[in-house]
């Protein structure tokens, strides 16, 4: 990626973050069930706020209930998701879906049960944060999915 930027004295450069050139984190325990594994994409320099990272979920992995200050969009890239509003049903997600949560909404996403998913994640920071984590998700929570959804996801 190439990001035009303006240094503090004004001169402009680019930015260019190397595939691989960031190192991978596990996701916390705190806020996620399951192996997750985070790879930075890119961190925007003031004055933009967009912050983008490639999450990859093993099956059955998943974040906990949270919001975002100024909302997130996905874009799943690999595998099978699922992606629930507080109250909502739950949605299956797959490679070439984007998804968009408003600011404030209560959601959570993974993978399936059975398949693993990735997708990147870009949301952007409000006073410095991207993020305010609650509840984890309950086994019973992540399983109810509607019958359609139960079987799709056994094919």
């Amino acid at each position: 990626m190439i990001w035009h930027h303006s240094r503090s004295d004004g001169e402009r450069f680019l930015d260019i973050k190397r595939s691989g050139s960031q190192p991978s984190t596990k996701g916390s325990l705190e806020y996620f069930t399951g192996s997750v594994r985070i790879d930075p994409l890119f961190q925007a320099c003031d004055p933009a706020r967009a912050v983008g990272a490639s999450v990859t979920f093993e099956p059955g992995a998943r974040t906990a209930w949270h919001t975002h200050p100024l909302g997130q969009t996905l874009i799943v890239t690999a595998g099978r998701g699922l992606a629930q509003r507080w109250g909502g049903p739950i949605e299956e997600i797959r490679p070439g879906d984007v998804v968009w949560t408003s600011p404030g909404e209560k959601h959570w996403h993974g993978a399936t049960a059975t398949t693993a998913m990735t997708h990147i994640a870009i949301q952007e920071q409000l006073n410095g944060k991207t993020v305010d984590w609650m509840e984890k998700v309950s086994d019973e929570q992540h399983s109810n999915l509607p019958s359609t959804s139960k079987e799709a996801a056994r094919s």
